[in-house]
């Protein structure tokens, strides 16, 4: 994929260096034991007299987060080249999705909202409530925000088997697809139709808006191909073997060697697939409907 060349988002917020990432590790050490201290008295005393010392600490300037074994809350962890890279790349790739859905919704007649993308390590605050980087990368219509800790790049090559930057574009794409629902309307709808319903209709219809988002990760994608000329051969494979392996079905058998479609809520492998070249064919954001054509 050729991206160097590209434009840089001025949308990036980088949090990778934020007090409640550097103090994640202590933290976490603590909620690992927090089960056995709320459950004997002399653990409820060590709560409250911790948190009298934190407070304490907080007052007169020392940072506790350094005793609990996390980074000083004032120090900053500088990025590797390779992270810092990466972080290049998001940038640039969210920056083509700005282009491409102004150029959209100006089709339309309408102003396209630009989100902000924060990067993160370990754990990060968000209006949709405290995530950790297991959650993997995610969309929140509270703040109109995508988040992702870099570290899931290495995942996706390491455990999903996908390698290569488009299928990490596909990623950021499918993300900035689920705000675009937003700003159109699409999200909320869906929501109110999952109100009040059985378990099978609420996954069907969050299926639906997955499968959305993935061929407007397409849309994205054959803009940055025919705009931008930014694809080079072997990317669309990338981006369809990440889509693949990312299936209900693929996961779930993974997971546990059955696969149970009523749980489905993103799309089996081939769904996902062919939805992302259906909006990478076209192009157009009206042939993304998946909730009129049949899966």
């Amino acid at each position: 994929m050729d991206w160097k060349g590209g434009r840089r988002s001025n949308n990036v917020d980088d949090q990778r260096n934020s007090p409640l990432a550097a103090s994640a590790g202590g933290l976490g050490l603590l909620f690992r034991f927090l089960p056995f201290l709320i459950s004997t008295k002399i653990g409820r005393v060590i709560l409250v007299v911790g948190a009298l010392g934190y407070a304490g600490a907080h007052f007169l300037g020392i940072d506790i987060a350094q005793l609990l074994g996390g980074q000083p809350q004032r120090s900053t962890q500088a990025a590797s080249p390779q992270d810092q890279e990466l972080a290049d790349f998001v940038s640039v790739i969210l920056a083509s999705t700005e282009d491409a859905w102004k150029t959209e919704f100006q089709k339309s007649g309408k102003t396209y909202q630009e989100p902000v993308l924060v990067l993160f390590r370990d754990r990060v605050n968000s209006a949709c409530g405290l995530a950790q980087s297991a959650t993997g990368p995610f969309y929140c219509p509270g703040d109109h925000k995508l988040y992702i800790d870099l570290s899931f790049y290495q995942e996706m090559k390491t455990k999903l088997g996908v390698p290569g930057d488009f299928a990490q574009a596909y990623v950021i794409a499918h993300e900035v697809g689920h705000h675009v629902q937003n700003l159109l309307g699409v999200a909320d709808k869906v929501r109110q139709a999952q109100q009040n319903k059985s378990e099978a209709v609420v996954n069907a219809l969050s299926v639906k808006l997955e499968l959305q988002a993935d061929c407007l990760a397409g849309v994205w994608g054959h803009f940055a191909n025919n705009e931008r000329k930014m694809l080079e051969s072997g990317d669309i494979e990338e981006a369809l073997n990440a889509a693949a392996a990312i299936g209900d079905d693929h996961l779930q058998e993974q997971a546990t060697g059955t696969v149970r479609p009523e749980k489905f809520t993103h799309g089996t492998s081939k769904q996902r697939a062919e939805w992302f070249n259906r909006g990478f064919q076209s192009g157009a954001f009206n042939d993304c409907n998946t909730f009129k054509n049949a899966d």
